[in-house]
């Protein structure tokens, strides 16, 4: 038996848009082959974000693939570390560092015009040349999604909000706070003022892009183990992705990556790319995971034409060409999985559980309804808790 799972990030929405005659973007767009596993298969929603645990991509994906967050998650950053394979001392934590824009006291953009990773990695360099003097160091990721390493810091004890969870929010109320939020706001005002005049920035603002005024620490925590998916469902699994936190979430399971060009956590990702080489994959391994950003970002972005875009190449240039390949091969089974709505009335993620659709052999017949949130409530079908999901899909309960 082969599996394959597509995670289209935020593709969920938990309200219609006037933009799109009082639909919601799955329900607008035309996905005819994601359509088809929810009318052959089960269709439902899924708890992906427990009650009281802020929703993201982390806590989402790891619910999906059947690890508790509650006993497994400290934390975005130390997952996003396992992907660079960064070693954590024992006296230290590690935050996620976004290059964001602020501009009048309010989060302009979280991801500073969605940043070159050339002009990132300059800036990267930068605040370990200047605050070294901190105890910190400062890692490079994908474009603003970075890393810091702080040392002498297991007295902290933080709220931090996401960026991504304020858009357009005045800041000051949403700055770390807690035990040491003192010395994290510290680097963070520091940080601001070596950026202010960054011959980075001053190009960027000469070129019509948004600077990247500051840097925003939040996500943090220290590595949580994560039991092998083999040791628990003897597959061998490999991941693609293009984003640093579905590479952790990968390693931590032991997982192989599948690094694929052009996949750049975007919505100009090439999804052709990643569809080719998901049919690749499947030749070679038990299960294929395929992770696509892109309407989670078109989300984040407010952008409702954009989203339906994403969703129909992911349809069309993931799916299809992943489906025809596992028919060809015999056995299967194929999930959608969105983890969490971004809708794009708020630009933020919410915990409201998405729908799913699994179809394939075994599965026994669906309702013949195609897959969007308001057909997936009509199934009456609600996993929770969501780390059931995994067992039921792969035919383990």
């Amino acid at each position: 038996m082969k599996y394959a799972i597509v995670l289209p990030d935020g593709a969920a929405d938990d309200t219609p848009l006037e933009e799109l005659g009082g639909r919601t973007p799955l329900e607008a767009a035309s996905i005819p082959q994601i359509d088809w596993v929810a009318r052959s298969g089960r269709q439902g929603r899924v708890v992906t974000v427990p009650e009281g645990i802020t929703p993201g991509t982390d806590v989402a994906t790891l619910t999906l693939f059947g690890y508790d967050p509650h006993t497994c998650y400290s934390g975005r950053a130390p997952l996003e570390a396992l992907a660079q394979r960064l070693p954590v001392a024992p006296d230290q934590v590690v935050f996620r560092c976004n290059f964001v824009n602020i501009t009048d006291g309010r989060m302009q953009d979280f991801t500073a015009g969605h940043i070159s990773q050339s002009d990132a990695d300059a800036l990267i360099a930068q605040l370990n040349a200047d605050l070294a003097d901190e105890g910190c160091t400062f890692h490079s990721g994908v474009s603003y999604r970075n890393l810091m390493l702080i040392s002498d810091a297991l007295d902290l004890d933080l709220v931090c909000a996401p960026p991504h969870d304020i858009p357009g929010q005045a800041v000051a109320g949403h700055l770390p706070r807690g035990a040491g939020q003192q010395r994290i706001r510290r680097i963070m005002q520091r940080a601001a003022a070596l950026l202010a005049d960054h011959p980075v920035n001053r190009r960027r603002m000469a070129e019509g892009h948004l600077p990247a005024t500051n840097i925003w620490l939040w996500g943090q925590g220290r590595p949580v183990a994560l039991e092998s998916f083999a040791s628990r469902f003897d597959l061998a699994g490999a991941v693609i992705t293009g984003v640093d936190i579905i590479r952790g979430i990968a390693v931590g399971m032991g997982m192989e990556l599948i690094h694929v060009p052009g996949a750049t956590g975007y919505i100009d990702t090439d999804y052709a790319a990643k569809g080719a080489a998901a049919v690749r994959a499947s030749e070679d391994y038990d299960l294929v995971v395929v992770h696509v950003e892109a309407a989670d970002e078109a989300g984040h972005l407010g952008d409702a034409a954009e989203k339906v875009k994403a969703l129909e190449r992911i349809d069309a240039e993931v799916v299809a060409p992943l489906l025809e390949a596992l028919r060809r091969q015999g056995e299967f089974r194929i999930l959608v999985a969105p983890d969490h709505p971004t809708p794009v009335s708020t630009k933020a993620h919410s915990a409201v559980p998405p729908p799913f659709c699994y179809a394939g052999t075994g599965v026994p017949a669906g309702s013949g309804r195609p897959f969007s949130e308001k057909d997936a409530l009509a199934c009456g079908v609600m996993v929770d808790p969501g780390i059931q999901l995994i067992e039921a899909f792969l035919g383990r309960r």
